[in-house]
């Protein structure tokens, strides 16, 4: 039994392997993962969120460029390794956008950066506020990739830190979905009789309610943030998993191989777990990819409307709600780029579903 379910997997990943759109879809999958994951590491401003504002240059297009003089802080930032690698770094050091400095006597005179082309302020500061004296190396020319948003912050590094919620929503809500969703099918399909219909009346009830409002209830209920919305998600999404387990032990409890181990004297649990969960594992990888998708559209929405992750958290769908009226201002971008990263995920989780469908189709 173990050589013949090796062989059947094996011949499964061959065929995946085959289906070009499936592996770029995966390896899409997997770099965007990784991004998310390092999100700071790649990330031009790797401050906390990402919310360096600098209201001078806000709404600029990609490619933008300007002098961005740094003025240290006294305040040093008790932040390790590990918190500054997945966290991002507390910044404390004060950046002003610059349109041209001099030095004279020990002072820095430097011209604030002002929109529109106009004259900026001009300023001054003590050049002994650096160290050793040393302001020039505090002077840097700063490139924006995709330019800035409303409030002048980096959009590139704001939309490569937004990819952690809508990656990691999916994995928390289809983990979530697939605990209750197993559970409910299982004793359902198994048992039948009264367990049978007082779940399938509770999935029923369930199914009844458009999941963008039982989402809003429970986030409601929960309260607004990151974890509330995950968990939000993954409640409303057990009950496409429970019917699908349900319809798969029903059909599979009458198999020969249940009755044997039925014989043998084998308790339920681990006629269930060992036997036939195993044993309908592919429809519910299928399942998983397509409610992968389904979990990053919802929260996608749910941040539209305000009551996703709260700012100045990073959120595709709570940056197309900040900057949709750009569309129609003459910088359509700034709620595009999102909008696609949001289709580019979505259609990979979908592509990587369709492949695993066609893979692990026992009929051929």
């Amino acid at each position: 039994m173990s050589n013949q379910n090796n062989s059947l997997t094996r011949l499964a990943l061959q065929k995946f392997k085959k289906n070009f759109w499936g592996v770029f879809s995966l390896g899409v999958i997997i770099c965007i993962g990784l991004i998310s994951i390092f999100a700071y590491v790649f990330a031009p401003d790797a401050s906390k969120n990402a919310n360096q504002m600098h209201l001078s240059i806000h709404s600029k297009s990609p490619g933008f460029e300007v002098q961005m003089l740094t003025i240290p802080s006294s305040i040093e930032s008790e932040q390790n390794f590990f918190s500054k690698l997945f966290f991002g770094y507390n910044n404390t050091d004060t950046e002003i956008p610059i349109q041209s400095y001099k030095e004279r006597n020990g002072i820095l005179t430097y011209v604030e950066y002002a929109s529109d082309g106009l004259q900026g302020e001009e300023r001054q500061i003590a050049v002994s506020r650096f160290p050793s004296s040393n302001y020039e190396s505090y002077i840097a020319t700063k490139s924006f990739v995709f330019g800035t948003d409303k409030y002048g912050r980096d959009y590139l590094s704001r939309i490569l830190i937004g990819s952690r919620i809508s990656f990691f929503i999916g994995f928390v809500a289809v983990f979530i979905s697939l605990i209750v969703g197993l559970l409910m099918g299982s004793l359902a399909g198994y048992y039948g009789g009264k367990v049978d219909a007082f779940i399938m009346w509770v999935i029923n009830v369930t199914w009844s309610i458009p999941t963008l409002l039982l989402v809003i209830a429970i986030t409601l209920a929960l309260g607004k943030g990151f974890w509330q919305v995950f968990i939000a998600v993954g409640l409303t999404m057990w009950v496409e998993v429970a019917r699908v387990v349900r319809g798969q032990i029903i059909s599979a409890k009458e198999m020969q191989y249940v009755t044997a181990a039925r014989a043998l004297g084998y308790n339920d649990y681990r006629i269930i777990t060992k036997h036939i969960l195993p044993n309908i594992f592919g429809p519910l990888i299928v399942i998983s990819a397509a409610n992968f998708a389904a979990a990053i559209l919802i929260e996608s929405g749910l941040s539209f409307l305000g009551i996703g992750a709260q700012p100045p958290m990073a959120s595709w769908g709570a940056m197309i709600k900040d900057h949709y009226n750009y569309i129609i201002l003459g910088k359509p971008y700034l709620a595009l780029i999102p909008g696609l990263c949001i289709m580019v995920l979505v259609m990979a989780f979908m592509l990587v579903g369709n492949a695993l469908r066609d893979a692990l189709d026992v009929k051929t």
